[in-house]
């Protein structure tokens, strides 16, 4: 389904991806893990367009998208939840949640259907996006990208600085989408719940990939965990 070839990614003069290569299969949840500053943000934007592999190529359901435009890569297909969340602060939520939907060829994700998954939306609804808390926004987010019926959800570390709480409730929506077959790219610092919500993992040390494998390769590979992965 989504396929990263050799690619290179730079910003301006410095170059930070260096070769990374991945694949994610239709219904995988597929986890990309490392330090701040391995290069896992900058993967996701090139995924999604804001910057172009020089070298490398991007391949998404047979498609070379590789420098697309970031609207154009949203319809072909990838919902995107980025690390600063990106909500419309000024838009109620129903709004933030309607303005920008999308059936795709089932349709399955309309505003019932994301107020099921996310009931504390529903009841705040009428709340400017601004007036949320941080887990709520999150939600937001999550919710506003299932609004494009994606066939891929790519997360850029949806925990990061949510209380363990709504962390679980986060990740069991996430387990939801995995049972109902929606292929998830998450980017995540909680080692933890990549590990218990990946099928397979790869691990970025500066700009490139160190390791790849299944939950328990890694979970059995004390020095990838040690050196690339603790704190």
């Amino acid at each position: 389904m989504l396929s990263l070839a050799g690619v290179h990614a730079y910003y301006g003069d410095s170059h930070i991806l260096h070769g990374v290569s991945l694949e994610l299969a239709q219904g995988e949840v597929v986890c990309l893990l490392g330090r701040n500053g391995a290069g896992k943000t900058t993967t996701a934007l090139t995924i999604m367009g804001y910057l172009a592999p020089r070298p490398g190529k991007v391949t998404f359901e047979g498609k070379d998208i590789s420098g697309w435009a970031p609207h154009k890569v949203s319809r072909a297909g990838i919902g995107f939840v980025p690390q600063e969340r990106g909500i419309f602060p000024s838009l109620t939520v129903k709004e933030n949640l309607t303005t920008m939907a999308r059936h795709g060829d089932k349709g399955r994700w309309t505003l019932d259907a994301v107020y099921q998954l996310f009931p504390r939306l529903q009841e705040r609804e009428r709340n400017l996006g601004f007036q949320l808390s941080g887990g709520e926004q999150q939600m937001l987010s999550i919710a506003r990208a299932l609004m494009l019926n994606p066939t891929l959800l790519l997360l850029d570390e949806p925990s990061e600085g949510l209380a363990p709480l709504i962390v679980r409730e986060i990740m069991e929506v996430l387990r939801t989408l995995k049972r109902e077959g929606l292929a998830v790219l998450l980017i995540e610092q909680n080692l933890r719940a990549a590990l218990d919500l990946g099928d397979r993992h790869y691990v970025l040390s500066k700009g490139e990939v160190c390791f790849k494998g299944t939950s328990s390769d890694l979970e059995g590979n004390e020095q990838v965990l040690r050196d690339y992965l603790s704190v």
